[in-house]
């Protein structure tokens, strides 16, 4: 694993980076540096229901992937860099965040330090990847449905596919058929309970981290930006379901090689 100097507690890198595909999880943390922390009012328990818990330890499926430990609260790494750092209940789904009701510039420059630190870090390893011809990054999140509340129905299955794909900003012309594969891959591993329901661009088609490699990278780099339905766990209390996670884990897994597959006739 790959320390990065000065902020070796934010991001790091584990494997070769060799490879021709890649993972991330940039909304997995869950830590604050200590004066955001300080200035923050809201609620741990309702903090961890925005972030992603457990979507490193489905990233990590595969072998060169990314842990960034900084919640999104400090600093959103899947946000254009002018929308980064939640300042005010606007920016943030209309939580109240701050103890002065929105931080201040001293603070937010520091979280923004953040946010370029993860992308400064992350280009030097794509550019290399890139030279050796397309790869893939698959940007790894997941989401709630049951916001309602704890005891109300879940939100439709018609509508929150239990892994939704966003291909929004892949250049179907050239990624198509490695983005069909991965699909079709995705549906058959049923692991005995089923095909998984994985649908393309139903509620999210990929956000900055897409748009970013997309555009540093174009006709080379290849983001799937994937939303794990959090069924693998109980979003208001944060318990994890073990085998559905496991599930979710093997899943993903089997669909690895058909990537390595598509990548090869690209090149």
């Amino acid at each position: 694993m790959t320390d990065l100097g000065g902020t070796s507690d934010a991001v790091a890198f584990v494997g070769e980076w060799n490879g021709p595909v890649v993972a991330t999880a940039v909304h997995a943390g869950h830590e604050l540096r200590p004066e955001i922390a300080e200035a923050m009012v809201l609620d741990r328990v309702e903090r961890f229901r925005e972030e992603d818990p457990f979507t490193d330890r489905l990233a990590a499926v595969v072998p060169d992937h990314v842990l960034t430990s900084r919640s999104r609260f400090e600093a959103d790494l899947n946000r254009p860099r002018r929308e980064a750092v939640y300042r005010t209940p606007d920016d943030c789904w209309g939580l109240d965040v701050w103890r002065d009701g929105e931080l201040s510039d001293d603070l937010f420059k520091g979280s923004l330090e953040t946010y370029d630190a993860f992308y400064d870090a992350l280009a030097p390893r794509l550019d290399a990847l890139a030279e050796r011809g397309p790869f893939v990054l698959l940007d790894v999140h997941s989401y709630n449905h049951r916001r309602d509340g704890a005891d109300e129905p879940p939100a439709p299955a018609s509508e929150n596919p239990e892994v939704n794909v966003g291909t929004g900003s892949v250049e179907e012309d050239v990624f198509g058929p490695l983005v069909e594969r991965f699909m079709g891959d995705l549906r058959d591993a049923s692991l005995g309970c089923g095909p998984i329901d994985a649908r393309e661009n139903v509620a999210f088609e990929g956000r900055n981290l897409a748009w970013w490699v997309h555009d540093r990278y174009p006709r080379v780099g290849c983001v799937l930006a994937l939303e794990f339905k959090k069924t693998f766990m109980d979003e208001w209390t944060g318990e994890l379901h073990a085998d559905r996670f496991r599930r979710s884990q093997i899943g993903l897994a089997a669909a690895l090689p058909g990537l390595h597959d598509e990548l090869e006739r690209l090149r």
